[in-house]
């Protein structure tokens, strides 16, 4: 079962889904209590009433005269950069090296290793 998406959705997932039927198990009892019917049916029982009409609000004069203004910049097409910020630890960290498979040193890997064993 794919755990992080029943974390998601409270859903199983298709995966999931296909093997709870194929064991004969009800994949309905692995869903979320929203999902059932009961649950959507009472989301609609509570009453909601519109708003009266505009000329009719009461708003507080400080927030009356508030102006909102625009965002400064906008947003730049694509995607975004992959930009953070690297801990002290791990710029003072050496570069990655090679290392040999055989002696286990850095620097060298096998195939570059100056006392590798002459093959016969």
């Amino acid at each position: 079962m794919c755990l992080w998406e029943v974390q998601v959705d409270e859903l199983p997932c298709p995966h999931a889904w296909a093997v709870l039927k194929s064991k004969f198990l009800m994949p309905e009892e692995y869903c979320s209590n929203y999902y059932k019917p009961n649950s959507v049916v009472m989301t609609y029982d509570v009453h909601v009433y519109p708003l009266p009409d505009r000329n009719d609000w009461n708003i507080p004069a400080h927030i009356a005269e508030e102006v909102v203004l625009p965002p400064k910049w906008k947003r730049p097409p694509g995607r975004p950069k992959k930009k953070r910020d690297k801990p002290l630890s791990e710029l003072l960290q050496p570069k990655n090296q090679h290392s040999c498979s055989i002696c286990r040193q850095g620097g060298h890997n096998k195939r570059t290793r100056r006392n590798a064993p002459l093959r016969i």
